[in-house]
């Protein structure tokens, strides 16, 4: 008689080695949120990759027990979306910061986006660069004094909801890293996505920003109405946007059910007469004795 394995539990998905973040840093509950998601999907840990990019939220494939790459700065998907086109059975999920994804990785992610590729985006947002000592980045606010503003950073702020919205991003989502159980909610729900899922969660640098701070969010926190129609793009964008008032929307802001990259092109081999059980195995071995 076989006997059934046991339930996942979010500790089963640690790796042995220990967070490294400064304490109070908000990556602690996005990584706990994480681990519940996993756990709550009993995600198959030999069939999910974890890569990220450079910076605090990106040493996050360290401390999960599933295959991780840790890639250059900005890269983070690019590579997480060749793993997915490699390889469309795995679980591909992408982790970064602000600095990482909307700086000199700003400029992957509106290709990435457009062509709904499918992966979960799961970005850490705490507005400073707090890797290399607190210099401002594209979400800081306009004023802001780091150590490379001393004078107070002289632009716009980018607004990642609206960012990935106007790209055609199917399923956008921001939470907030305090609110575990909620954040948990929407990981889950990037990751049962088929396409292009990103996730915004506010996580504060209680190290190098003493501005956009967990006080400071308890007054602009907002959540999305319970009668927002997630399907409405223009809703969302307005939602988005509350950002201009000084407000912080957490919760489910946009959802589209569109083919994936991977659909797409399976269509065009079809189209094309290519062979649909094309094994890339035997071509390299007739080129690797």
């Amino acid at each position: 008689m076989t006997t059934a394995a046991a339930p996942m539990k979010a500790k089963d998905y640690k790796s042995t080695v220990p967070p490294t973040w400064c304490m109070g840093c908000g990556d602690y509950g996005v990584l706990n949120a994480v681990l519940k998601s996993f756990a709550d999907k009993s995600m198959s840990i030999d069939e999910t990759v974890l890569v990220s990019g450079i910076g605090c939220s990106s040493r996050f494939p360290y401390f999960v027990k599933t295959y991780g790459m840790h890639t250059a700065h900005g890269r983070v998907l690019p590579v997480a979306a060749g793993v997915k086109m490699s390889r469309p059975d795995l679980n591909v999920i992408a982790f970064g910061g602000d600095g990482d994804g909307f700086s000199i990785g700003g400029g992957h992610v509106p290709h990435v986006v457009r062509k709904n590729t499918d992966i979960a985006y799961i970005l850490m947002d705490n507005s400073i660069y707090g890797l290399t000592k607190g210099q401002v980045s594209p979400t800081s606010e306009v004023g802001m004094v780091t150590t490379t503003t001393p004078y107070g950073a002289p632009d716009n702020p980018v607004n990642p909801l609206a960012f990935c919205l106007t790209y055609g991003a199917t399923y956008v989502a921001q939470g907030y890293s305090s609110k575990s159980k909620q954040v948990q909610e929407l990981v889950t729900g990037a990751i049962n996505h088929k396409g292009f899922a990103f996730v915004n969660i506010i996580s504060p640098c209680p190290t190098f920003n003493k501005i956009n701070t967990f006080d400071s969010y308890k007054e602009s926190l907002e959540e999305v109405p319970e009668d927002h129609d997630t399907s409405d793009l223009n809703a969302a964008l307005k939602i988005a946007l509350r950002a201009k008032e000084g407000k912080t929307p957490i919760g489910l802001l946009y959802k589209e059910d569109r083919p994936t990259l991977v659909d797409r092109l399976t269509d065009i081999r079809k189209k094309a007469g290519g062979d649909e059980n094309f094994d890339l195995n035997k071509i390299i071995d007739n080129y690797i004795p």
